[in-house]
Order: structure tokens, then sequence, then C-alpha cells
């Protein structure tokens, strides 16, 4: 049995591919070699584990029997519980502890050389941006990058939509522009009839359906963007918008 023992990962970017290599073959036990996975764990045998390989081979066997083992075990039993449950549950089960086992085996390398901080959350941003065995598994990971892309989709579309009506355009607007938003989803005339009496405090016009309007968060005055020189671009990144005169208000002692 390659428990990897003879394979000794040293660096974040070697733990990492060792990560990929062991995932892909659960991976592949759990999908595509399902019947033959299903086959080897016989619960007529004893405690069976299912290991994973750098090199993308999978296998059921009875765990290390040194103790310590060399490298941290994977669960016991898997067998046992495949009778007593629909195959599906059984599967997610074993492809949660699975995902248990991968990380442990991951930060065992981390801590046997000696990786700090910094190498630790490195190594695991970049677990994290693979999806789980579980998620694999039961076809979450499907779903999610199938929201994702509606989401980002839906979101393209709806700031080109907004772009059209001026103060709506900003997602990331300050308290007070999501206020006068509120509750007003499909009724665009009223928007127009309450906004036509919103003077900008710097030119002191009214506004205009068809331009680029912001909030200042301080002191509630609508602005025309070009007044105070913010586009729409650069307001999706303002958390919180101080329009001059405010801006010059805090600047003094």
């Amino acid at each position: 049995m390659d428990g990897g023992a003879s394979y000794n990962p040293r660096t974040v970017e070697e733990v990492f591919r060792d990560f990929k290599g062991r995932r892909a073959a659960m991976i592949k036990a759990l999908t595509t070699d399902v019947e033959e996975f299903y086959k080897r764990c016989d619960p007529e045998k004893e405690n069976l584990c299912l290991y994973g390989y750098p090199s993308e081979q999978w296998e059921v066997n009875l765990p290390a029997e040194e103790v310590p083992p060399e490298l941290p075990e994977p669960a016991l039993g898997i067998n046992f519980a495949r009778d007593g449950m629909q195959e599906k549950d059984w599967l997610s089960l074993v492809a949660v502890h699975s995902d248990t086992w991968l990380l442990a085996v991951a930060f065992y390398f981390g801590a046997r050389f000696g990786f700090d901080k910094a190498d630790r959350k490195r190594l695991f941003n970049m677990i994290n941006d693979l999806p789980t065995i579980f998620e694999v598994v039961t076809g979450v990971a499907k779903k999610q990058t199938k929201e994702k892309s509606s989401v980002s989709n839906h979101s393209s579309n709806k700031s080109k939509s907004n772009s059209k009506r001026g103060s709506e355009s900003q997602p990331k607007y300050p308290k007070a522009v999501v206020a006068k938003d509120e509750g007003e989803d499909g009724m665009e005339e009223e928007d127009d009839e309450e906004h036509g009496e919103t003077l900008c405090g710097a030119c002191g016009e009214n506004y205009a359906a068809d331009e680029f309007w912001i909030c200042c968060d301080i002191c509630e005055k609508w602005f025309h963007g070009k007044c105070v020189k913010i586009t729409p671009a650069r307001a999706e990144h303002i958390k919180q918008y101080k329009c001059p005169s405010c801006s010059n208000k805090r600047a003094r002692p």
C-alpha cells in the first residue's frame, strides 16, 4: 500500500499538487468508478478505508498496521454502512470523510515541514478554490457554478439597464441611496416624479433620469456625477460617499 510514505512534498506547491492528485483519485472512485468501488466495499470484510494517491489512483484497503501511521488515516469501516443506507447517501458520507482526510494529510505535511502562517494560509486558499469531493459527488459544485454564472449575467444586465436610470445604477451606494430605492421596483414613473423635485447640491439643477446622480451619505444631498467628478465606475468602489462640502468639514481641525 502506497500510503505516501515514500513521497514527502516539502513546498506549498508540492503539497497542493499532492492534494489534487489524491482528490482526483477519490472523486474517480465515487463517480466514474463507483460500481467497482461499491463492489470492493464488502460489508462482510473487516474495517476498510478509501485511499487516494498522488498518482490519481485509488484503493480500498485495510488501515495501516504501524502505530502511529506514517500519514493520518482515512475513515475506518466505510464498508459497514454500505447496505444500511441509500447508495447516494452512503457515497455522500464517504465523500465528507474523504474531504476531511485530504485536509488532514495536507496540513500534516505543512506541520511536518514547518509551514508558517503565510504558507498555511496560501495552501488553504489554493485548496479552498477547488470544490470539495462532497460538492462534486452530490452535484452541488455544478449548481454553484450555474448560480455564479447566472448571478454574474444578471448583475451585468442589471448594471447595463440601471446605468440608464441615473441613481439606481450603483449597487454599492451609501445607505441613503439604497433607502430611497427600496420599494420602488417597477415604479419608474413614481421614481422620476420623486427625483424630479430633487436639485443638485452643486449646480442647483433638477434631477434627470438619463443622468448619473450620487447621494452624499453625510448630508444626504444629491449631486450630478459630473458636478462632483464621480463616474458610475468609480462609484461602484465607494462604500460611503462624502460630497466635497462634507469632506472639507471633516478635514478642518
